[in-house]
């Protein structure tokens, strides 16, 4: 499935790194959500694009964005990574059925067994207004999220 500007985004309900089950749902009509899809905690370039988005978790604040991160590791995993690095948005475990939300929205790698890297805004409606994907191997850069942000306010 490949997901365009203006879809619905499909709703999910996962549990956090605090034992919380957090949906997409809970946000629509309240705030937009930016879900962000990575291979794998504790890996080297997943670590540095989270801990970059940690260090400016202040420009999805100043929109009243709500922040998730999400991957395939198990609620355990992402518990002990969020602890470790100080994460204070929700790190999502999509762990079973394994990817089930990474292929609702197009970018599990059934090869690998892991999401790819792919970031989705989703506004306060609940339609996706940007998205982006970079290859494997490859981060993302907070002009990404700065120029995705800004389709909030078109």
């Amino acid at each position: 499935m490949s997901l365009i500007i203006g879809d619905d985004a499909p709703d999910f309900s996962l549990v956090n790194q605090f034992g919380e089950t957090v949906a997409l749902s809970d946000f629509r009509g309240k705030k937009p959500v930016v879900v962000v899809f990575y291979p794998l905690s504790f890996s080297g370039i997943c670590t540095g694009e989270l801990c970059e988005l940690r260090d400016n978790f202040g420009r999805f604040e100043r929109d009243n964005v709500e922040l998730l991160a999400i991957s395939v590791d198990s609620k355990y995993v992402q518990k002990q990574f969020a602890e470790h690095e100080g994460y204070k948005f929700s790190v999502l475990a999509d762990f079973w059925p394994h990817g089930g939300v990474a292929k609702q929205y197009g970018v599990f790698l059934e090869e690998a067994g892991i999401s790819n890297r792919a970031t989705f805004v989703i506004d306060k409606d609940g339609k996706l207004a940007a998205k982006f994907v970079t290859a494997p191997g490859q981060a993302r850069s907070l002009d990404e999220y700065d120029k995705a942000l800004d389709t909030l306010h078109a």
